[in-house]
C-alpha cells in the first residue's frame, strides 16, 4: 500500500512528550547560536547552510528507513509545498528579526508561540477546544515573560519594533507549519515531512543568496572556529534533531498541546547558560520556571468531555 494512503499510528503520549521536551532543550541554545552566526554569515546564508547540512543527515536516514516505499499524491505534494513555505518563513523571518532585536527580547516574543498555535489549531482543525487550553497558555506565557526579562547585556536591539514584528511573523509561520503537518502525518512519517519541506524551503531561498550575502562577499577565511561551531549546532541540533523531534511530538499529542512546549525554550536556555557559561540563576528565574511548567501541566492535563462541557457552559 502506498505511504500516502496508509494511516500511520500516533506515537505513545509519553514518547511524544519526551520528543517535545528534547526539541525545547536543543532549541534553547538556537537563538544564541543564530545570533552568533549572524556575525559572520548573512541571514539567508545561515538559513541555507543549516538546511543543507541538516539534509545531509536526514536524507540518508530517510532512504535507509523508507527509501522506495513512499508515494506522494498531488494533494500531498501541494500540502508539503505549503509547509515548505512555512519552514522558509520561520527560519528566515526569525534570522532577519535577530538582526534588529536582542536575544532576550526575542525570547519573550517566542513565548507567544503556544497561544498562536493553540488559537490557529482550534480555529483550523479544532483538535482541542481553545477554552480547554487558554488558562495554561496564560500562566505559561507569564512565566516566559518573567524568565526572559532578566538583563543579559544584549539589549533590546537597534530596531526592536521591526525585529519584534519579524520574529512574531516567524512564529505565525511555525504555528501554521505545526497545525498543517498534523493531518498529513496520518499518511506520511515525520521524517518524510521534515526533509521534503526543508528541501523545498532551501530551493526557494537559493535566489535570495545574491541579494543577502556576507560570506560570499568576504570569503571563507573570515569565518572563525566559533562561527563554524555555532553553525554545526544549528545544523545538527536545532534543525535536524529539533524539527524531527517536534514533528514526532505533534503527531502524538496534537498541535495545541505541543505548542506550549515552546515555553520550555527559555527555561532550557537559562539552565544551559548556567551549566556551560556559569551564569547565575536567581529567584526570578526559578519562579518563572515554575510558572512555565505549571502552564505546561495545565495544557496537557487530561480533559474529559464533562470538563469541556463545563468550560463551554
Amino acid at each position: 500500500m502506498a505511504a500516502s494512503e496508509k494511516a500511520i499510528a500516533a506515537p505513545p503520549s509519553a514518547l511524544a512528550y519526551a520528543a517535545l521536551t528534547t526539541a525545547a532543550i536543543v532549541w534553547g541554545g538556537s537563538i544564541v547560536g543564530q545570533k552568533f552566526a549572524l556575525g559572520s554569515f548573512s541571514a539567508v546564508e545561515v538559513s541555507v547552510l543549516r538546511g543543507l547540512g541538516a539534509l545531509a543527515l536526514l536524507i540518508p536516514l530517510w532512504w535507509w528507513q523508507e527509501g522506495g516505499k513512499v508515494t506522494l499524491s498531488l494533494k500531498d505534494s501541494a500540502i508539503l509545498s505549503a509547509l515548505g513555505i512555512c519552514v522558509l518563513g520561520n527560519h528566515l523571518l526569525t534570522l532577519l528579526g535577530l538582526r534588529y532585536i536582542g536575544a532576550s527580547t526575542a525570547g519573550v516574543i517566542i513565548g507567544v508561540s503556544p497561544v498562536v498555535t493553540a488559537f490557529l489549531s482550534s480555529l483550523l482543525i479544532r483538535d482541542v477546544p481553545f477554552r480547554a487550553v487558554w488558562a495554561g497558555c496564560v500562566v505559561s506565557f507569564t512565566g516566559v515573560v518573567l524568565v526572559s526579562s532578566f538583563e543579559n547585556g544584549d539589549g533590546a536591539g537597534v530596531r526592536p519594533i521591526l525585529g519584534g514584528a519579524l520574529v512574531l511573523l516567524g512564529l505565525v509561520s511555525w504555528a501554521l507549519y505545526t497545525v498543517g503537518s498534523r493531518r498529513i502525518m496520518e499518511r506520511l512519517s515525520p521524517l518524510t515531512i521534515n526533509w521534503t519541506t526543508l528541501f523545498l524551503s532551501i530551493v526557494l531561498q537559493i535566489p535570495l543568496l545574491w541579494t543577502d550575502k556576507k560570506v560570499m562577499a568576504s570569503g571563507l577565511d573570515a569565518i572563525g572556529p566559533s562561527d563554524w561551531l555555532a553553525m554545526l549546532y544549528l545544523i545538527v541540533f536545532a534543525t535536524a534533531l529539533g524539527q524531527q523531534a517536534w514533528l514526532y511530538g505533534v503527531r502524538g499529542v496534537g498541535p495545541s498541546r505541543a505548542g506550549v512546549f515552546v515555553n520550555l525554550v527559555p527555561v532550557s536556555a537559562i539552565f544551559l547558560s548556567a551549566l556551560i557559561l556559569g551564569d547565575r540563576v536567581g529567584i526570578k528565574e526559578v519562579v518563572g520556571i515554575i510558572l512555565i511548567l505549571t502552564g505546561v501541566w495545565l495544557v496537557n492535563r487530561p480533559v474529559t468531555s464533562q470538563t469541556v462541557a463545563q468550560q463551554e457552559a
